[in-house]
């Protein structure tokens, strides 16, 4: 059986240039005259996609027509797929007849090849990039046949160099480095200009560390066996000699000894390139090879429109084929919009592989307390997200402290810390139509007051479920933020046990290093005065901050509101401070026999405004002789030292 020829002039582009292509289409048998032509571009006409090109043949930018194999012209008409009406594709109708070997040409561009007037590729590489061809020789549009043009996308011209490092590291204790030669749009790139040479140093390095590197044709690479001689702060310095340009890493905390690595991921959250449902695969390399990711979970909305039965299965199979102990963590998890107020939505991650969806049209998962009553909360954490946005709130009256170990502070589409009239930096807020409102009935601050016990994890970019009207609405959109979990090692199993011990910090994106602790006890911990009696009297808080920016804010917040704003100057701060308010003074009232109990937590905020949150650290009033004096604190917060 002959097969029709597809082919790509140029078979090749960079991405996000912008020029004329051309699609030869060699057909294998006879098309009669009438026939309907529909060219799928594959593109939703995002600002990353390939550019969705103009019918109307009296346009001379971005243009989409065909010609004959006689050289006239055919006017495509935009049509949309049944399947998929996200997606626009092109319809032709054959005014003559096609002889088997004829060439039908479809082009993309500028008819007068001005190479500012063409269409754009689109701007993420892609190997063997597909275009659909549909063809129906009856012309009423049921069409059978398929043809594909394949091209490859590749990265750009050089433009940037990223260095993934880990965090925290210890003392002579060896780690691997990964360098990322980009384009303007992030992809890896060997497009480099003949003689590019990265010279790789930095002065506190041991002394024979002075590498010089050459693009890759990969477009990476791996440098392994690093190490810290002494204590301290570092960042990795490259070079290009070429053009002068210095690039540095993140910064990273060498440290004498410490049983706690530091891993940075992303728990709720897509990405503007893969759909995690449809392209599941594809997302996680997303998220561990391109952005250096060290764990990701999903969190797919429950319904079957949105992740069918087969969608569920392929998920799972993927996330237990990706998930490799010391190297990277996937998890499985999924989302549900319940009752605004009483339950609103909820990330829910398993801790194992192969666990079932719950779906809130089933009987025994349609509300929060049958899904609490019937799982293990050492196999499943439920997170609150997004609890201040009016359509997605939860109030916490109903906080079930074995489930919720942790909530998100902050995602792409805002905080939900406290209120905007708060001062709230990044307040949920929007004034479209499907706009989403903040509802401080929601606020992590007024739960944490009245007694709800949670780390902070922050949250990506979503357009899934509640979200998905948001881009139309001009809701005010952030930065997709990160998770940093210190764990005792890079395992599953280990990483779930520091969420549920709430071992974790939150921030908007930025890999900012910090440390909180109050006598001795880390971010999460409850701390007792009958264990400890001197913390009726004296607090001892020390800890650590170290930005990617100068540090404009660092401030430990004492039941929910700034205690102490500690001077700074520059990147980095070490933080040593007592409080010496008595404790009974300070503390709120315990609920249903609990003890009085007081708060704290760290916030810093970077120069460009990204800002982190160390998970809060309590301190209970056990002591028989304390005597708590105020429901709510008496103590004003003290003014900037």
């Amino acid at each position: 059986m002959r097969r029709s020829i597809c082919i790509c002039e140029p078979t090749h582009m960079l991405a996000g240039t912008t020029g004329t292509w051309k699609f030869l289409y060699t057909t294998a048998n006879q098309l009669p005259k009438g026939t309907k032509l529909r060219f799928d571009l594959g593109s939703q006409g995002r600002s990353i996609d390939w550019q969705i090109p103009n019918t109307n043949p009296k346009e001379k930018v971005n243009l989409i027509w065909g010609e004959l194999p006689n050289g006239k012209t055919v006017s495509a008409e935009q049509v949309q797929i049944p399947e998929d009406l996200t997606t626009p594709a092109f319809e032709f109708q054959l005014p003559i007849d096609l002889k088997t070997g004829d060439v039908f040409k479809i082009w993309m561009g500028s008819p007068d090849k001005e190479p500012t007037h063409g269409n754009s590729c689109q701007k993420m590489v892609q190997r063997r990039r597909p275009f659909n061809l549909h063809i129906d020789p009856k012309g009423k549009g049921d069409y059978k046949e398929q043809e594909v043009f394949h091209l490859d996308v590749r990265g750009g011209p050089l433009k940037s160099l990223r260095i993934i490092t880990p965090s925290l590291v210890t003392r002579n204790k060896r780690f691997d480095v990964m360098v990322r030669f980009e384009d303007m749009y992030g992809n890896l790139t060997s497009n480099a200009p003949e003689g590019t040479v990265i010279d790789l140093s930095y002065e506190h390095l041991r002394e024979n560390l002075n590498w010089k590197l050459f693009v890759p044709e990969t477009g990476f690479i791996a440098l392994p066996s690093l190490y810290f001689n002494e204590p301290g702060i570092y960042k990795i310095q490259l070079h290009n000699v070429k053009t002068n340009e210095y690039f540095y890493s993140a910064p990273i905390k060498c440290i004498a000894d410490s049983p706690l690595s530091l891993f940075w991921g992303n728990l709720h959250g897509e990405s503007k390139r893969f759909d995690s449902t449809t392209h599941i695969e594809s997302w996680i390399r997303h998220m561990r090879d391109d952005c250096g990711l060290q764990f990701v979970a999903t969190s797919c909305f429950e319904s079957e429109e949105e992740t069918s039965n087969d969608d569920w299965k392929t998920i799972s199979a993927q996330i237990a084929e990706f998930n490799e102990d010391d190297r990277f963590v996937a998890m499985l998890g999924f989302q549900i919009l319940g009752e605004v107020g009483t339950e609103g939505l909820r990330h829910f991650i398993y801790s194992k592989d192969a666990k079932p969806i719950l779906r809130r049209k089933d009987t025994k998962n349609n509300s929060l307390k049958k899904i609490y009553k019937t799982n293990n909360p050492k196999e499943i954490i439920a997170v609150p997200t997004f609890s201040m946005g009016k359509t997605t709130c939860y109030n916490f009256e109903d906080f079930n402290a074995e489930y919720e170990k942790v909530a998100e502070i902050y995602n792409a589409w805002g905080c939900s810390e406290f209120p905007a009239k708060d001062k709230n930096l990044k307040p949920i807020s929007g004034s479209g139509k499907n706009s989403i409102a903040e509802n401080a009935e929601g606020s992590l601050v007024k739960a944490l007051n009245n007694g709800c016990r949670f780390g902070f994890v922050a949250g990506g970019y979503d357009d899934r479920g509640p979200y998905s009207e948001l881009f139309d609405a001009n809701q005010v959109q952030y930065t997709p933020g990160l998770t940093a979990i210190l764990a005792k090692e890079h395992n599953r199993t280990s990483l779930v046990e520091a969420l549920q011990a709430r071992s974790c910090y939150a921030s908007t994106g930025e890999r900012m290093i910090i440390g909180f602790d109050i006598a001795g006890f880390g971010m999460g911990c409850e701390i007792d005065t009958k264990t400890r009696p001197g913390l009726e009297f004296n607090r001892y808080i020390t800890g650590y901050c170290v930005g990617t920016q100068p540090l404009t804010e660092v401030a430990i917040i004492r039941n929910g509101k700034v205690w102490r704003q500690l001077k700074v100057v520059g990147d980095r701060l070490d933080i040593e401070t007592e409080d010496t308010d008595p404790l009974s003074s300070i503390t709120f009232e315990g609920k249903e026999e609990k003890p009085a109990f007081a708060y704290y937590y760290l916030r810093v905020t970077q120069a460009d405004g990204h800002i982190a949150w160390s998970s809060p650290i309590w301190i209970d009033q056990n002591t028989k002789t304390s005597v708590h004096l105020a429901k709510k604190p008496k103590k004003k917060a003290k003014d900037v030292d």
